[in-house]
């Protein structure tokens, strides 16, 4: 099993991640999170991820476990609100993780977030990548205007970079 698992990761690479997208799609999945961002104080990133690193295959690490270290280094937990969601997909496993900051996580039951990944989930199985991204950019706005709504004429700092981290 360890030996399927490393074989299936080491042969891809960022280019593949670019590949299963496209520069049109990044590019739109870009402007969706950034016209998502005027609606709400929060801030979405998206990391998609061809394969995990050696060290994480060698000490059989999960996909969780990287969405969250990948929380961690895209600096999704320096927002002002503790109010950022990373959308994390891993082609090498079709896994899909959303991480929320606690500002976030207080407000939002599990089953939410377990809901908007069985309607990703869809989309990337049959290759719809860009759709399962831009539906999943679609639901994780709805919920941050929800619970993190911008006040009429408030100003909203961009906090993080709106483009996708293809890796």
């Amino acid at each position: 099993m360890k030996l399927a698992r490393l074989l299936r990761h080491a042969w891809l690479d960022e280019s593949d991640a670019r590949r299963a997208l496209g520069d049109a799609a990044v590019q739109r999945l870009e402007a969706r999170v950034a016209t998502s961002e005027r609606r709400h104080s929060g801030e979405i990133r998206v990391c998609v991820e061809a394969g995990l690193p050696l060290s994480y295959l060698w000490n059989d690490l999960t996909a969780r476990q990287r969405a969250v270290t990948m929380f961690g280094k895209l600096r999704v937990w320096d927002t002002e609100e503790n109010n950022g969601v990373l959308i994390y997909l891993l082609l090498a496993e079709r896994a899909i993780e959303i991480v929320a900051d606690r500002g976030v996580a207080r407000r939002v039951p599990q089953a939410e977030w377990e809901r908007l990944v069985a309607g990703m989930r869809e989309a990337f199985r049959a290759g719809r990548f860009e759709e399962g991204l831009a539906q999943a950019i679609d639901a994780v706005d709805g919920l941050l205007a929800q619970h993190f709504p911008l006040a009429a004429g408030a100003a909203n700092p961009n906090e993080l970079p709106d483009r996708l981290d293809l890796r």
